[in-house]
């Protein structure tokens, strides 16, 4: 489902930020994150051209690394190190642009990594998080040994998702207020990515239904983050990223989705039992729109971890 999408991103880029505890920052850090001082034109309460409702909803929407990648897991297929971007790689991103995108790279990792209960490996990742949140001065928003401890245990899954959450929020928050809404931009669009780059290397082996499914779902949330992209145009690093997010937008227009109204089903919540009203996705994809969107998706991944 679309809506769970998004907390596997968020699990992601939590887990991700859990190692950066630093502050305030020197005079090169500060002089690196010009690049992405936000125009005038587009600063104030709402600079997108979404309301605050409809971002929220993206949020909540995008992939979950921790979803997807438990999703990934079901199929079978074992744990491959090789598709993940390798921790060597941080001394490359150099400005707060890179340093956003792969810190959501790195976040959908981290939730690959502990689908997989890889504990041998995700001390590597979680330095690689701190690193590149400390770079972009969000670290403070991540508590790092507690997230660390929970990294390392498969049993504390629900409470690290809710914790990586929950900062993530505070980051999200904060950067708006400060005018940083772009680098909140930057870090969804590298998890969403990411997810659908590792989920793409299991269908090429699989040809997963459920996968092949999932990555059909995202024509949804591929037009809502172009419109947010663009808002961010007149800063020429956005200028690669929005292209490359329009092209793929373009093959999405080969995806036909269709839901269906189910019967509805009965919750606890807050000890009260409600109805809840359900629906089911039916996507329709060509073997052809398939291998195409996903060609641009693995070329998509490239430029951002280059």
């Amino acid at each position: 489902m679309i809506r769970k999408l998004f907390v596997a991103l968020l699990i992601i880029v939590s887990s991700n930020m859990f190692f950066s505890c630093a502050g305030g920052g020197n005079k090169k850090e500060k002089a690196q994150e010009d690049e992405l001082i936000l125009p005038d034109s587009i600063k104030g309460d709402a600079p997108l051209k979404l309301s605050e409702e409809i971002i929220g909803d993206v949020i909540q929407n995008i992939s979950s690394p921790v979803e997807m990648a438990n999703l990934i897991k079901s199929t079978g297929v074992d744990f491959s190190q090789q598709i993940l971007n390798n921790p060597e790689n941080i001394s490359k991103y150099s400005t707060s642009y890179k340093r956003a995108l792969n810190l959501g790279v790195f976040s959908a990792d981290l939730g690959y990594i502990n689908s997989y209960d890889k504990s041998n490996i995700v001390v590597s990742y979680l330095l690689a998080v701190k690193n590149l949140a400390d770079g972009i001065r969000v670290g403070q928003f991540f508590d790092f040994e507690a997230l660390k401890r929970m990294a390392t245990n498969s049993s504390n899954l629900d409470s690290l998702m809710q914790m990586s959450v929950s900062s993530f929020n505070q980051m999200d928050s904060y950067l708006r207020n400060q005018n940083r809404s772009n680098v909140s931009a930057l870090i969804i669009t590298g998890a969403w990515i990411e997810g659908l780059y590792i989920a793409s290397n299991v269908i090429d082996k699989t040809n997963n239904d459920e996968l092949i499914s999932r990555l059909g779902e995202q024509k949804e949330i591929v037009d809502i983050l172009y419109i947010i992209l663009k808002n961010y145009e007149q800063n020429s690093n956005f200028e690669s990223l929005i292209g490359y997010i329009g092209e793929l937008k373009e093959l999405y227009k080969g995806v036909k989705i269709t839901r269906e109204v189910v019967e509805p089903k009965t919750i606890e919540q807050d000890g009260m039992l409600i109805v809840v009203q359900d629906e089911v996705s039916h996507v329709d994809i060509s073997h052809d729109v398939l291998g195409k969107i996903i060609e641009k998706i693995k070329e998509i991944r490239a430029y951002i971890i280059s």
